[in-house]
């Protein structure tokens, strides 16, 4: 039974009442909330298998649990498709699989918090492009600040970390300008399913690569699994049942405080402070988007 389906309270005589679009849409807040801070934990909990497996062992891991969520919730025919078909999900196979390895590297180096909020750069970046008027002008302006801030030159700077970030964030706007090619393309998420299913196949040597030189711990490969289910299975599923009830500009909207989600995460589950010059970054960040969502909204 769908959400959609379930009655609403009936008392002797009367008939069911329809589920109020208010709270339609509060459980959909609730659900943007849970699978934000379900993916910023996931990310959190597979970082600490690093020691053990490395970025890469973990990044293996989650995406073998992607594909078998979502070739179970897609079901793709991939011996159907065209060349026309298979060329968008080939490409977008190989951009997932590099956003995830290059953010997760990242975060080995910088931490979470500045990782996910340089990534964030990337849906920013293609949400800015996509009109021309003055405020998505200032907002990119106070974008560029808050990278400036983030990336100043200092002592302690970790560029190569900022850019494995940096190229997470290049992965994750081509991943989105992929996705509507695949899904004009093919029908349903059978696109997004056969992409997840190649990229697990492409990550299988390198998963028994680090077996091989790595012998896993028990511990390790749990954390390196529960960060595929909180940061791929119940992202996924999560925004299915979101975008049901709330507009799109909404959802935009409070995506927006993921990398805050990912800063406090990181700053209470693995200790990783942030001076106050980068918190005054990641704000400047998700203030950008913030302020253009609700220009959008506005208009």
């Amino acid at each position: 039974m769908t959400v959609e389906s379930v009655p609403g309270d009936v008392s002797a005589g009367s008939r069911p009442r329809a589920r109020r679009p208010g709270a339609r849409r509060l459980g959909g807040v609730v659900t943007m909330a849970g699978s934000g801070l379900s993916n910023q934990v996931g990310a959190a909990v597979g970082s600490l298998a690093f020691p053990v497996l490395g970025p890469v062992g973990v990044v293996a891991v989650r995406q073998y649990v992607a594909a078998v969520v979502l070739l179970a919730v897609g079901r793709p025919r991939p011996l159907s498709f065209t060349w026309g078909q298979w060329w968008p999900v080939l490409l977008l196979a190989g951009v997932f699989g590099t956003m995830n390895l290059s953010l997760y590297s990242a975060i080995d180096r910088i931490g979470l918090g500045l990782a996910v909020t340089l990534e964030f750069l990337g849906p920013l970046t293609v949400a800015l492009a996509a009109t021309r008027n003055r405020v998505d002008a200032g907002c990119a302006v106070i974008a560029a600040a808050g990278v400036v801030t983030l990336m100043r030159p200092r002592p302690s700077a970790d560029y190569v970390g900022m850019g494995l970030a940096l190229l997470a964030a290049a992965c994750w706007a081509s991943y989105i300008l992929l996705n509507r090619a695949v899904g004009r393309r093919l029908p349903g998420a059978q696109g997004a399913a056969t992409a997840a299913g190649v990229s697990a196949l492409m990550f299988l040597p390198v998963g028994l690569v680090v077996v091989a030189r790595h012998p896993p711990t028990l511990a390790a490969v749990g954390c390196a699994v529960a960060a595929g289910v909180l940061s791929s299975a119940v992202p996924y599923v999560a925004d299915l049942f979101t975008l049901r009830r709330v507009p799109a500009q909404t959802f935009g909207l409070f995506m927006s405080v993921n990398p805050v989600l990912a800063a406090l995460v990181g700053l209470i589950g693995l200790g990783q402070g942030l001076a106050w010059t980068e918190w005054a970054g990641i704000g400047a960040v998700v203030a950008a988007n913030g302020l253009s969502m609700t220009a959008r909204r506005g208009g």
